[in-house]
């Protein structure tokens, strides 16, 4: 009778602690890729065939020498001639040793001397380099119908207060866009040239559209949740100096639509 009492005991423990870790899942592993966001600037005049050449050459010859094309975007407000896109490599070493490569290739070195012959397509480069951070949902490319909006936000923090921005959008901010009908794309930290400065946390979520993006924002600030978990989290001071943000569409070849 004692023998079964005991194995009784012990299967309720089994499946109590099987409930309690199914119930509390540990943290995600956050991906160890390098990331780079890219933002090309053409010549006047050379927009088109700068978002084309892509189309035709580029993202083939990247993915040739390892570099993994994860979205490419145009912003919807037209007078910003500029392509986006990000990239994931296996670390930065990785990440400079494929772009020698590929500067390298006699195959690229062809297709830049057909696409400018009547002259240089980029005028210049912006490039921001990322790691995931450990609140980002597992990164996904793909398609989803109808075509989505997409918006790139990057948040400057206040002093110090990286880790306490990290925390509000772990713990209230995320759950809220949801919520409110925003998809979350993937969430990095940007890795700083000069170490003094503060990294960035940059974001991307997705709309319906952008109409329907700005009117789900709007009701995301006036949430009752929202309101309370901004204010208590910044009793000592805004964590935030600078909110930037850009809608775009996806290009036809973009990975992520």
């Amino acid at each position: 009778m004692i023998d079964k009492l005991h194995s009784l005991l012990a299967f309720s423990l089994i499946l109590s602690t099987a409930a309690f870790a199914t119930a509390n899942p540990g943290p995600s592993k956050v991906d160890s890729k390098f990331y780079e966001v890219r933002i090309y600037h053409p010549t006047p005049g050379k927009y088109a065939e700068i978002v084309d050449r892509f189309r035709q050459y580029t993202t083939k010859i990247f993915e040739k020498h390892g570099m993994e094309n994860i979205g490419y975007w145009t912003p919807t407000d037209t007078s910003r001639k500029e392509l986006i896109y990000i990239l994931a490599y296996p670390s930065r070493e990785a990440r400079d040793a494929s772009w020698k490569a590929f500067g390298s290739d006699p195959e690229w070195k062809a297709v830049v001397a057909k696409t400018e012959a009547n002259g240089k397509l980029v005028d210049h480069v912006d490039q921001i380099f990322m790691t995931e951070s450990d609140i980002s949902p597992k990164i996904k490319v793909g398609q989803k119908s109808p075509e989505r909006t997409f918006e790139l936000r990057t948040y400057t923090p206040a002093p110090d207060k990286l880790p306490n921005l990290l925390t509000r959008f772990r713990d209230h901010t995320i759950k809220l866009f949801s919520k409110h009908g925003m998809t979350n794309i993937g969430y990095w930290v940007t890795e700083e040239k000069d170490q003094t400065v503060q990294p960035k946390l940059v974001y991307i979520l997705a709309h319906p559209s952008e109409a329907e993006g700005k009117q789900h924002f709007e009701e995301f600030r006036k949430d009752p949740k929202w309101v309370v978990a901004k204010a208590e989290s910044e009793k000592g001071g805004p964590l935030t100096t600078k909110v930037e943000s850009v809608y775009m569409k996806p290009t036809d070849y973009s990975p992520i639509k």
